[in-house]
């Protein structure tokens, strides 16, 4: 049995085909992440990381391809079973935190556990886990207007984590923080990610923090490489 819990092959996108506007964005990527590794994709703005982060979060189809989740083909997947395998599968963080701010930090990690069909106790019990591993369980109860971007960023990790995927996808995950906090930010998600075995796909510019992860790959000019 495998053990990449992600896997791409031959994977193209192109954007407005045919016109004089046309963009290859990726031109024939592969790629696997197995499991329990950190991979770090690093390219700069504009190269089409988000993109592939799209694809491989089944947010965006290839043009040519496939994408494997977890030893699952995707190809030919119906909307319903896709929309399973995001929420069972895959955890996402982005460079803004996207957290609700009506719900404090405790219900915004509860509530994807609530529509999972996990109970209220069992939710809360987990979101004040996970809260604690990443060093803020006493902002529990405070919205995210009263959190600091440091601790908005960790709430969203959190969230990220609340189904217990099997693959963290981040597309520039302290990217909108001082240099000072993204790395304790970093941190705080590497603690995550090793504490409990995930497996991560993680996209950032940050030489450094791609120097901490377990491999590193370069998207340029389409193609993606071993850094």
């Amino acid at each position: 049995m495998s053990s990449a819990v992600l896997r791409l092959s031959g994977i193209e996108k192109v954007y407005n085909p045919g016109t004089p506007g046309e963009v290859n964005v990726l031109r024939g990527v592969d790629l696997t992440v197995n499991t329990g590794e950190v991979v770090a994709l690093v390219a700069p703005s504009g190269a089409g990381k988000s993109t592939l982060l799209h694809i491989a979060g089944l947010l965006d189809t290839p043009d040519k391809g496939a994408v494997e989740i977890a030893g699952e083909a995707m190809q030919g997947r119906s909307d319903r079973r896709r929309t399973a395998v995001r929420r069972d599968q895959l955890g996402f963080v982005y460079q803004f935190h996207h957290l609700l701010p009506e719900f404090t930090a405790i219900e915004n990690i509860v509530l994807p556990q609530l529509a999972n069909g996990v109970s209220r106790v069992e939710a809360e019990a987990r979101a004040q886990s996970l809260l604690a591993s990443v060093g803020i369980a006493a902002r529990a109860s405070h919205r995210p207007a009263a959190l600091s971007g440091g601790e908005q960023q960790r709430v969203a990790f959190c969230r990220a984590m609340a189904n217990a995927p099997k693959l963290l996808l981040a597309d520039e995950p302290t990217g909108n923080l001082d240099p000072e906090t993204s790395a304790l930010v970093f941190d705080a998600l590497m603690t995550l990610v090793r504490d409990t075995g995930l497996s991560a796909l993680i996209a950032t510019h940050n030489l450094d923090l791609a120097a901490q992860m377990d491999r590193r790959v370069r998207l340029d000019a389409g193609h993606l490489r071993e850094d």
